[in-house]
């Protein structure tokens, strides 16, 4: 069973086909990279996929189950992540309380119960505390816990976005340019969390422009070009494509 399948998947803004009749399949415990140059449709098939977008046709399925319409909170209860590629960060929280913000899925959220306070409360809340101060630890930022998110180098906000998506316990974690801005040092840190992500059986869907990173860390690549599939393998396979070297790898790569 794949986790992910995309049928023929299209949309249409004003006429212009962002995407066009692009199909693909993820397969459970991989790490498989979008690539494309700027304009290629990446952030827009994330955004059909998660919800953000309807798609003008085509359909998408999670674990054999038609998701078509489904809202974005409606998947992250079905086992879906996502970062983004601006950062979608709560800079009047601290740290900690921005990763708790991606457990609320998994907290007693029943009204009567909070207004009185019962045990159970609490003790869900403890337990998310301390689950999201290990994601913390995991990603690298168990320095940064009581720091305001506002006062955070940009490098550990692009992790303390993963260790927020990672607190809801997805299936398949969705990562838009996590490498975006940063400096040799800082997408080093972002390869390695990634590939620990994936060590945990955590599906990632990977949008990157870090060549580097893609053909280092990733077990299946998919190139477009113009919203359609230009090519599709191994990291071996897609560099040795001439469409693929000549829309946007070069030849250096």
């Amino acid at each position: 069973m794949t986790l992910l399948r995309v049928e023929r998947l299209s949309r249409e803004f004003g006429g212009v086909h962002a995407i066009e009749d692009l199909s693909f399949a993820i397969n459970p415990g991989t790490i498989h990279s979008i690539i494309g140059p700027n304009g290629a449709g990446k952030t827009t098939l994330l955004n059909l996929i998660t919800g953000i977008y309807t798609p003008s046709s085509g359909r998408i399925f999670l674990m054999d189950q038609d998701i078509g319409g489904l809202a974005p909170h409606a998947l992250a209860a079905r086992g879906m992540s996502r970062t983004f590629q601006n950062l979608q960060i709560f800079f009047n929280m601290t740290a900690l309380e921005n990763v708790l913000v991606g457990r609320h899925l998994h907290l007693d959220r029943r009204f009567l119960p909070s207004l009185l306070g019962f045990r159970s409360i609490s003790r869900g809340d403890a337990v998310a505390r301390e689950t999201c101060r290990e994601l913390m630890e995991f990603v690298g930022l168990g320095k940064y816990l009581t720091t305001d998110a506002a006062s955070m180098p940009y490098g550990a906000l692009k992790r303390l976005e993963i260790a927020r998506a990672l607190a809801a316990e997805p299936k398949l974690l969705l990562l838009d340019e996590p490498a975006a801005g940063l400096n040799h040092t800082e997408s080093r840190e972002i390869d390695e969390v990634i590939r620990r992500i994936a060590q945990q059986g955590v599906t990632v869907v990977l949008v990157e422009h870090d060549m580097k990173m893609v053909m280092g860390i990733s077990d299946h690549i998919l190139a477009l070009d113009y919203g359609r599939k230009l090519a599709e393998g191994t990291p071996a396979q897609v560099r040795a494509n001439p469409d693929v070297v000549a829309a946007y790898l070069g030849a250096a790569v």
